[in-house]
């Protein structure tokens, strides 16, 4: 081959080289992070969000998150608490805490309480309704429950959710456990 053929076939070579490397694949490391994995980000885990998150918004710069779900979602923990979620809920985000939550709520008796705060403390996470407050291991949630049956959604056992008892400076001591 004379040099100059061999000159261009060697810069024909170096730009399709440099254009598949600059390429980049339809699921590349550029999507943005799921709804789950911000949860992470923030040292909490998954399964605070229920299976089926839509879409999220975060501010990063003043925490402010909002999720989105198909439609409410409701679900039984394994028949210790029944968890409501609208189809939108919003709060504020940081390391390890979760405030100014809307949106959640647990029944308590025979009432339906919102959800304030979700305050992770070592390995276990603190769940606020204003008035009273309960513990639980944070290996309770390393799995999202799912909308309509929780974790028990294929017939498999799951231990039941272990907690603290419900303390409050108003109301004393209640048993989670029932």
């Amino acid at each position: 081959m004379s040099s100059t053929k061999t000159q261009t076939l060697i810069s024909l070579l170096g730009i399709l080289c440099l254009i598949l490397i600059n390429s980049t694949p339809a699921n590349s490391s550029t999507d943005p992070p799921s709804a789950y994995e911000i949860l992470q980000d923030y040292n909490l885990p998954i399964g605070l969000l229920p299976k089926g998150v839509t879409g999220y918004d975060l501010d990063s710069a003043t925490g402010k998150f909002a999720a989105y779900f198909n439609g409410s979602c409701s679900f039984s923990l394994e028949g210790s608490y029944q968890l409501k979620y609208k189809s939108s809920i919003k709060g504020s985000i940081s390391k390890g805490k979760l405030s100014s939550l809307e949106g959640v709520s647990v029944k308590l008796f025979f009432m339906w309480i919102d959800i304030v705060e979700v305050l992770r403390s070592g390995d276990k996470l603190d769940f606020s309704v204003g008035i009273a407050s309960a513990g639980f291991p944070i290996d309770n949630f390393e799995e999202c429950p799912q909308c309509g049956c929780g974790l028990n959604c294929s017939n498999r056992q799951v231990n039941k959710l272990r907690s603290n008892a419900f303390v409050s400076p108003h109301l004393g001591r209640f048993n989670s456990d029932h």
